[in-house]
C-alpha cells in the first residue's frame, strides 16, 4: 500500500513482455515508448512546472521511510532496474535493457544498459545494484522495503559476475516475475555504503543533507529545499533516456514541488494558475463544477479516470500487547463487523462525494479490474443486526467509546469521519475524532498509540504479489497489527498461506481464484472497514503537456521526463 505508511499494489492483464519472459526469450522496449504522442510542433524543452505536494518528507531516503511526498520525490530522482507502466500496467525494461529467464522462472539474467552515470557523474554498475538489495535486507537500517522484497519470507539474490551483469535468483516461486523489482530504487554505493558500513544508513540522506551530495540516477536532482514551504529540482544533465527522436530528456529544466498541507488553499492556487497540478491530490467533489468552468475557458485540462483504486479505511489497533477492556472489544470479530454494518456507505457517497464514489466493503475496490472479486462479503446499512452483533459479545449495555485519528488537513476525510461519528451514535457508539497532521498520525500508528485511525494508502502497483507487506501477518503495513513474528490469528495465518499460494499459482485465473477467496476471508474478518472507493478526477494548467494520466499515484509526475510546458522555451535541439 503509498503519504504515510505506504499502500497496495493487480495486473490488469498478463503484459506483453511478461508474455515474451514465460518462453524464456530476453525482453526489449525502446527508451521512451510509454510517452504520448506529441502534438504538433513536438514537445517544447525548458522551463518551470509547479506542482503541490501536501506535506515534505521526514526524509530524503526511500529505503528508510514511506510517505506520499517522498513517493514522488523518489520517483523523480532514482530510477529502477525494471518499472510498471503506470498507464498500460506492463513491465518495462527501465535500467536494465534486456532480460532472460530461467526454465524453472526462478532466475534471470539482467543486462544493464551501458553508459549510464550517477547525476554527480560517477558510473552506475551492476555493484550498485547488489549494495541496494543489502541495504534493503540490513536489518540495522530499520527499512521499509525488506518486507515488500521477499518470497515466502526469505529474501532475494543478487550477484554480479560482470558490471554489466546482474542475476536475481528468486527464493520460491513467484509467477510476477521482475516485477517485484519495481519497489527497489537503486542507490549509489559510493555515496551510501560507508553509512551502511557504519550501522548509520538509516540517518543517511536526512533533510540537512546538501542536496548536491544526493545522486541518483532519475531525470532531476535535488536543487533546493527551504523546510515547510518548497523542494525545488533541476534537470539532471546526466540522465540516461532520450525521447524517440533522440532529443534528450528531461524536457524540463525544473519541477517546484510546493508544500501545501491546506486543500482549499491547494485548489485556490491551481484555479489561479499559481500551481500546474496537484501532485499528491485529486479533484474534490465539491470543486468539480468550479475546474470544469475553467476547463470549458480553455484555462484548464480536466480528466475522469474512473474509480480509485486506493480508497480510505478505518482499521482498530489489534495489536497483542494492548490489553485493556476496550482493546480486547477491537480483536471481536463481531464488534468489527457490528461497526461495518452500523454505516451507510450509499449516504456518505452522497453527501461527502456528491455521488462521485461507490460503497465497498472490501480492500479490492471495482477500479481494480483484475482482482476484485463480488464474492467479497458486502455490508448493507443494518443497523438493527449491528446492534444484535454487540449484543452477541456482552456489549448491549455497555457503553461504548473510541478515539478515531484523522488526517487534519484533508477535509474529504474528515467529512467522512463526522458521518461515521454520527452513524456510530445510532448504535450506541461514541467516537471522539482526533485531527492530527500526517507525520503525527504515523508517528501514532507507529508507537500502537492508538484506538482506530481513518486513513488511505497509495497504491503504487496493482498486484496483490507486489503489496505483500500490507498482506502478509510479518508485513510493515499490516496496519492493524503490523511485522508480527508469527500470525495472531488463525485467519491471518490463513491469508499468509493463501498468498503464498496466490504469488505462486502458474496462471492468471488461477491467481484470481486464490485471491477472490482471500478478500472473502477479509470481509468476513474486517481487519480494516472500507467505506467508499471515489472517482478519481485530476487537474493541470493547459499549459502542461505530454501527461498520460492514470490511477496510480502519482498520477501526471509518474512520467516527469516527458511533461513539458509551452510558456515561450525554446524548441529541443
Amino acid at each position: 500500500m503509498a503519504s504515510n505508511p505506504r499502500i497496495f499494489r493487480s495486473i490488469a492483464s498478463l503484459a506483453a513482455c511478461v508474455a515474451v519472459l514465460a518462453t524464456g526469450a530476453a525482453c526489449r522496449r525502446s527508451p521512451a515508448d510509454s510517452t504520448n504522442p506529441p502534438k504538433p510542433g513536438g514537445p517544447v524543452r525548458g522551463g518551470t512546472l509547479v506542482a503541490s505536494v501536501r506535506s515534505e518528507p521526514a526524509t530524503f531516503n526511500r529505503y528508510v521511510e514511506a510517505s506520499a511526498a517522498l513517493d514522488v520525490l523518489t520517483i523523480l530522482t532514482q530510477a529502477t532496474l525494471v518499472r510498471i507502466n503506470r498507464a498500460t500496467d506492463q513491465l518495462e525494461p527501465w535500467l536494465a535493457e534486456r532480460w532472460t529467464e530461467s526454465a524453472d522462472h526462478r532466475t534471470f539474467t539482467l543486462a544493464l544498459r551501458r553508459g549510464i552515470v550517477f547525476s554527480d557523474g560517477v558510473p552506475f554498475t551492476s555493484a550498485d545494484v547488489v549494495f541496494s538489495f543489502r541495504a534493503a535486507y540490513d536489518p540495522r537500517a530499520k527499512g521499509v522495503l525488506d518486507a515488500s522484497l521477499r518470497i515466502e519470507g526469505k529474501p532475494i539474490t543478487a550477484t554480479a559476475p560482470d558490471p554489466q551483469t546482474v542475476i536475481i535468483t528468486l527464493p520460491a516461486p513467484f509467477t510476477p516475475g521482475l516485477r517485484l523489482l519495481d519497489n527497489l530504487w537503486i542507490l549509489p554505493r559510493h555515496a551510501l555504503e560507508p553509512a551502511l558500513d557504519q550501522g548509520r544508513f538509516d540517518r543517511a540522506w536526512g533533510l540537512n543533507t546538501p542536496p548536491a551530495s544526493i545522486a541518483g540516477l532519475g531525470p532531476f536532482t535535488i536543487a533546493e529545499h527551504v523546510p515547510g514551504q518548497r523542494l525545488v529540482l533541476a534537470r539532471n544533465p546526466h540522465y540516461w533516456r532520450s525521447a524517440t527522436d533522440g532529443a534528450p530528456l528531461p524536457y524540463l529544466d525544473r519541477i517546484v514541488l510546493q508544500v501545501m498541507p491546506d486543500q482549499n488553499a491547494e485548489v485556490l492556487r491551481l484555479e489561479t494558475g499559481a500551481i500546474d497540478l496537484m501532485s499528491q491530490a485529486d479533484v474534490r467533489p465539491e470543486d468539480y463544477a468550479a475546474l470544469r468552468r475553467l476547463r470549458e475557458q480553455g484555462t484548464l485540462t480536466l480528466e475522469d479516470l474512473g474509480v480509485s483504486l486506493d480508497a480510505p479505511m478505518l482499521w482498530f489497533n489489534l495489536r497483542q500487547d494492548q490489553n485493556d477492556a476496550k482493546h480486547q472489544w477491537f480483536r471481536r470479530t463481531e464488534f468489527r463487523q457490528a461497526i461495518s454494518y452500523a454505516l451507510d456507505r450509499d449516504a456518505i457517497a452522497n453527501a461527502v462525494y456528491l455521488g462521485a464514489a461507490v460503497p465497498i466493503s472490501g480492500p479490492v475496490t471495482p477500479g481494480n479490474r483484475t482482482w476484485y472479486s463480488e464474492s467479497a462479503p458486502k455490508y448493507a446499512h443494518d443497523p438493527a443486526r449491528a446492534k444484535a452483533l454487540l449484543a452477541s459479545i456482552g456489549l448491549g449495555d455497555t457503553p461504548i467509546r473510541f478515539s478515531l485519528l484523522v488526517q487534519s488537513s484533508h477535509t474529504t476525510r474528515q467529512r467522512v469521519a463526522t458521518m461515521v461519528q454520527e452513524q456510530l451514535k445510532q448504535i450506541g457508539v461514541a467516537v471522539d475524532l482526533v485531527p492530527m497532521d500526517p507525520g503525527s498520525l504515523v508517528s501514532a500508528w507507529g508507537r500502537g498509540n492508538y484506538d482506530a485511525i481513518f486513513h488511505a494508502f497509495q497504491a503504487s502497483a496493482t498486484d496483490p504479489a507486489n503489496n505483500l507487506d500490507f498482506w502478509r501477518s510479518a508485513g510493515d503495513l499490516h496496519v492493524w497489527n503490523a511485522a508480527q513474528r508469527v500470525p495472531a490469528t488463525s485467519w491471518e495465518r490463513q491469508i499468509d498461506e493463501l498468498m503464498a499460494r496466490q504469488i505462486a499459482a502458474p496462471t492468471l485465473p488461477d491467481r484470481q481464484r486464490i485471491f477472490a477467496e482471500l478478500q472473502r476471508i477479509m470481509g468476513e474478518q474486517v481487519p480494516a472497514i472500507w467505506i467508499v472507493a471515489p472517482k478519481v478526477s485530476i487537474a493541470m494548467n493547459r499549459r502542461v503537456e505530454g501527461a498520460t494520466p492514470a490511477l496510480l499515484d502519482p498520477k501526471v509526475l509518474w512520467n516527469a521526463d516527458t511533461l513539458y510546458v509551452r510558456d515561450g522555451a525554446s524548441r529541443p535541439r
